[in-house]
């Protein structure tokens, strides 16, 4: 078996867009006709540069090779050019060609990729949801306690044992800073209103974007710890190891971080440094299945418990899902609501959600398939980025007129 063909999807995510503007599916290709779907996640550049390194990596790494050979195509991928570093935008392209991969093999081997990842330790996994504005909201769910209270109880009332929001105002490219009190304000009436709706039922999880300094992001901290969040996340920018650190040693919140982070690499300085209690690598950035698979048990090895990332599409949720199923240190996986509306056209297998779990499949591979027809009729012809950061310090004139 070797791998013949590559061909990149990038798929327009129709309104609300939750998830991002667009998600970025590869399609690889055997010659003996078996075909493996892998997801990409993030990138510091656009859409069609984003395809042409998929293109370029697998042609130099991946192409007329057997696609079993997973760790060998990982270090031919992780030293082109002479780099052996983390490296966000080659790691996205390396993590949907790796996922395809492992979707292939399973599919030749006629069993769940999870059953070849080590087989299951959880028969379900809890799933958690961010809590987005819904049409005819009054106010700002991310501002307003009274939205937000009503909108996590919504979805604890759907199953969901653990709702996310941010409450704690702007991230920008000018780097931490401390919260302005206005800032703090608001994380607090947000956090007690989500708190008092949801009691007892539900973890609450606060969310922020890496936009503190360690002494800012210790100080948020301490004002939302009464309402007992079960973790604060990324609080400070993701290259700064010492610092998360910092805010984990001084924090009486438990930290989460890892959605930007890459290899098993960046991971193991945090963890190694008891930076972070649980790790959040997102399958389609970190490297791949076998990378976050990797990156589980060195998390597991110092203590510290798993939550897979997911702001993308329903291939990257599932290969989050095959990790995380598989790993006895699993807490929770994030889902886009309950993998509803477009984020359901786009595989022709449904995603079983139930009672708050995501239930893994028994089908060979990953156990959903790209629909095609959906993807080709919502080519994204666009320039965006995935994401975005304020582009001004959170001071200037133009952040407070928005």
């Amino acid at each position: 078996m070797r791998v013949a063909e590559i061909e990149t999807f990038v798929i327009a995510n129709p309104p609300p867009s939750w998830g991002g503007p667009y998600f970025v599916v590869v399609k690889v290709t055997t010659d003996d006709g078996y075909v493996g779907y892998g997801e990409h996640y993030g990138s510091s550049v656009g859409p069609a540069v984003v395809t042409a390194v998929i293109d370029d990596v697998a042609r130099r790494c991946l192409v007329g090779h057997d696609p079993h050979r997973i760790e060998r195509f990982w270090r031919m991928a992780y030293s082109l050019g002479f780099t052996q570093r983390p490296d966000v935008t080659v790691q996205g392209a390396v993590s949907a060609l790796e996922i395809a991969c492992w979707d292939i093999i399973g599919k030749a081997a006629g069993r769940p990729v999870h059953d070849l990842l080590g087989k299951r330790v959880h028969e379900a996994v809890r799933s958690y949801t961010y809590l987005y504005p819904r049409d005819g909201d009054a106010a700002s769910v991310y501002t307003d306690p009274a939205t937000a209270a009503a909108r996590a109880a919504e979805e604890v009332g759907r199953g969901f044992t653990a709702v996310k929001f941010d409450p704690c105002g702007p991230y920008t490219v000018m780097g931490g800073h401390q919260p302005r009190p206005d800032d703090v304000a608001t994380a607090v009436a947000v956090t007690r209103a989500v708190r008092d709706a949801v009691g007892s039922r539900a973890d609450i999880l606060v969310g922020t974007h890496g936009q503190f300094t360690a002494a800012g992001a210790i100080r948020m901290s301490r004002h939302l710890a009464p309402y007992d969040p079960l973790w604060f996340e990324e609080p400070v920018p993701p290259d700064d190891i010492d610092a998360l650190a910092q805010v984990a040693a001084a924090s009486p919140i438990p930290i989460a971080s890892g959605e930007r982070w890459t290899t098993k690499y960046e991971f193991a300085r945090a963890l190694e440094r008891r930076a972070v209690s649980i790790a959040q690598p997102n399958v389609g950035r970190c490297g791949g299945l076998m990378e976050a698979k990797k990156i589980a048990s060195i998390a597991e090895a110092f203590g510290a418990q798993l939550a897979p990332h997911c702001y993308n599409g329903p291939i990257g949720l599932i290969a989050g899902l095959a990790v995380a199923c598989t790993s006895p240190n699993t807490l929770l996986l994030e889902t886009i609501g309950t993998i509803e509306g477009f984020h359901r056209d786009l595989v022709r297998t449904d995603v079983e959600w139930v009672d708050g779990r995501v239930v893994p499949s028994m089908e060979p591979g990953l156990g959903v398939t790209l629909n095609e027809e959906v993807a080709r009729a919502h080519a994204y012809t666009g320039d965006h980025l995935h994401l975005t950061m304020w582009s001004s310090p959170i001071d200037t004139a133009e952040y407070h007129d928005r």
